[in-house]
């Protein structure tokens, strides 16, 4: 059925984005949800530390304080992506422990001394495996060593908590209760799709395992906005609360990539995206059902974040204007953030490489750009050889799909054609998401 009108206007969907350097806001109309460009898209940064869940929460109320209150008043539903992996422990009413152990730990910390605990959890027991959550960097290390954190000031304390990534935890505030976890949310944490969902390994068995959500897919309408957040934000009541995706999974579904195309996001990190027919399992490898079809990918700790540590804005625009992409700059970067790698690579220990220096500042952008063009390609690389096809060409969507120098450099790393989207980003992913939800009845 068509969705219920406002008047004479069409319900809209409100989609938010909560990446590695800020949050994004996006409405679409339900009665145009694909249409290319937004109704209204502003993107602001975390009021505080990434890692403080308040701050997710305290940047949502201000962004959506923003939107006219015209618009506000005909949204019908929302939904929402998040880093994939940054997790954190609390309360069962959702409120935040105190001190360190009320911050999140971030989607980029690898947890090496609990890698061997979560590859036997995740890999034995009597319930499939799972390889995305059989690493340093999966989000079940961060749990683990979460949990090991809460039983050094009160033992036994872990079991009696909730682990929650970023969205889910959103979406508990929005709900009123954490009852809900989304299903690519939470398959580093050991959560299986397919023929027969479940939590992988002896995951499930864990004292702890009382404080995992119970799981729902992507789309699913899961309620209603609760009154006190319908008035913190400046909603409606009757908005739906729509279980969103990871981050990189959102801006896929803004991209409505066609078969034998792959996605790169050019955020603060770079993730990789493509359609298969097949799962593929493998460490650092994140697989998922999404809008009926399997989505496959992998994200790197490298990105425009290595970039904009190093040059702001405007010299990284005027740098670039001085870059000749047919004249290679001779160096060989590898500019990740801090050791540690997650894709194409799993390896916490990995060392970045960021000298040398050369006197021309547009000489080392442009040895930087190389160098994320490079792991781009061992990226699609390491794809093809678990199993996906060949990219026949890539959309880059993100920030950095503004720069045309780095389109070209990259164009030439991989061997295809190469188009920037910069105007699709997951903001507009997930309102699209919530605007094809109002058709759905609500999950409980």
């Amino acid at each position: 059925m068509p969705p219920e009108t406002h008047g004479n206007a069409a319900p809209l969907g409100l989609g938010l984005d909560l990446g590695s350097s800020g949050l994004r806001v996006s409405l679409v109309s339900a009665a145009a949800p694909a249409d290319e460009r937004p109704l209204w898209h502003e993107a602001r940064p975390y009021p505080g530390r990434f890692e403080d869940p308040n701050s997710w929460w305290q940047g949502l109320i201000s962004l959506c304080g923003r939107l006219p209150s015209a618009l506000r008043e005909r949204v019908g539903a929302i939904a929402m992506d998040g880093t994939s992996g940054t997790l954190l422990l609390c309360r069962p009413d959702g409120s935040l422990l105190p001190g360190a152990l009320g911050l999140a730990l971030p989607y980029h910390q690898a947890c090496p001394a609990q890698a061997n605990a979560a590859r036997t959890l995740a890999t034995d027991g009597p319930h499939q495996p799972s390889a995305a959550a059989a690493s340093a960097s999966s989000s079940l290390a961060r749990a683990l060593q979460l949990l090991e954190q809460a039983d050094r000031q009160a033992p036994g304390a872990g079991a009696q908590l909730l682990l929650r990534h970023q969205a889910d935890w959103l979406m508990g505030q929005l709900l009123g209760h954490w009852r809900w976890g989304e299903a690519t949310n939470n398959l580093r944490l050991g959560w299986l799709q397919g023929e027969h969902p479940g939590w992988a390994g002896a995951i499930g068995q864990q004292p702890w395992s009382t404080g995992l959500p119970e799981v729902i897919d992507c789309g699913t309408v899961a309620g209603c906005l609760h009154p006190a957040a319908a008035a913190a934000l400046g909603l409606p009541t009757s908005v739906r609360v729509v279980a969103g995706c990871t981050d990189a999974s959102a801006a896929v579904l803004a991209a409505e990539a066609a078969p034998g195309d792959g996605i790169t996001v050019l955020g603060t990190t770079l993730a990789l995206k493509q359609w298969v027919k097949a799962p593929i399992h493998a460490a650092g490898i994140s697989c998922q059902r999404l809008a009926g079809r399997w989505l496959v990918g992998g994200a790197s700790n490298a990105g425009g974040g290595v970039l904009r540590s190093i040059f702001d804005d405007a010299q990284l625009g005027e740098l670039s204007r001085q870059i000749n992409p047919r004249r290679p700059s001779g160096l060989h970067l590898r500019p990740l953030p801090g050791v540690g790698e997650r894709f194409p690579v799993d390896d916490p220990e990995l060392e970045p490489v960021l000298e040398p220096r050369p006197v021309s500042d547009a000489l080392y952008l442009q040895a930087l750009l190389e160098g994320l063009a490079t792991i781009e390609a061992a990226g699609w690389q390491r794809l093809q050889q678990l199993g996906a096809p060949a990219v026949t060409r890539v959309i880059s969507l993100g920030g950095g799909a503004r720069n045309p120098q780095w389109r070209a450099i990259r164009q030439q790393a991989l061997g295809v054609p190469v188009l920037n989207r910069p105007q699709l980003n997951a903001a507009t992913g997930m309102a699209r998401l919530a605007a094809q939800a109002l058709q759905h009845r609500t999950h409980g």
